[in-house]
């Protein structure tokens, strides 16, 4: 039996049931012809394949939610969950040495000059592979300068040559002027700041 053909036997088995119920009344209501005739079920075909039920057509459900807030959770090849993470992993960056001002420290400097530091960000991340890749320890950017502070002399000195005369080094941190386009006359200003901090 298929399942186009269930319906039609569904609905033969629920008249045979009601012609069984309603026989034992058949004598009764030839007795009393004023009664009203029983209604009868719909006409069922004989023969032939029976029509199947309407379908209507259903959209997909959308992926389910993390529990975590992640984001939709996607199955896998196996069938179960797989878990996105959160947020990316965290970069590891090489340690600022012993006895080096961090970058945070070099520009409180600045502030305490008088010098502007205006809208200070810490851009640490972007010392890692995922950023500028520059193996840098911390980096604090600053609309007048930009703080680098690195884990060797060697590190630094490369990257200080590197930018030419748009930037001062001193031991391990490194001022770069490029992004901020600092006035020459202040760089002198900044520059004897960092050396007072050594």
């Amino acid at each position: 039996m298929t399942n186009r053909s269930l319906p039609a036997v569904a609905v033969l088995v629920i008249a045979a049931a009601l012609t069984a119920a309603c026989g034992d009344d058949a004598e009764d209501r030839r007795a009393a012809p004023s009664a009203a005739p029983a209604s009868t079920p719909a006409a069922v075909p004989s023969s032939g394949p029976a029509e199947a039920p309407a379908v209507t057509p259903t959209r997909p459900a959308p992926p389910a939610a993390s529990p975590t807030g992640a984001g939709p959770v996607a199955p896998s090849a196996g069938g179960a969950t797989e878990r996105r993470p959160a947020s990316p992993p965290l970069v590891k960056l090489p340690a600022r040495p012993t006895g080096t001002p961090g970058a945070r420290q070099v520009v409180d400097a600045f502030k305490a000059a008088g010098l502007k530091v205006p809208n200070p960000r810490d851009r640490s991340v972007e010392c890692g592979p995922d950023g500028l890749g520059l193996g840098c320890s911390e980096l604090i950017a600053t609309d007048a300068v930009t703080v680098y502070v690195f884990p060797d002399e060697t590190s630094a000195s490369e990257i200080a040559e590197t930018w030419g005369g748009q930037s001062f080094r001193r031991g391990t941190v490194v001022l770069n002027y490029l992004e901020a386009k600092t006035p020459t006359a202040d760089r002198a200003r900044y520059e004897k700041v960092l050396t007072g901090l050594r």
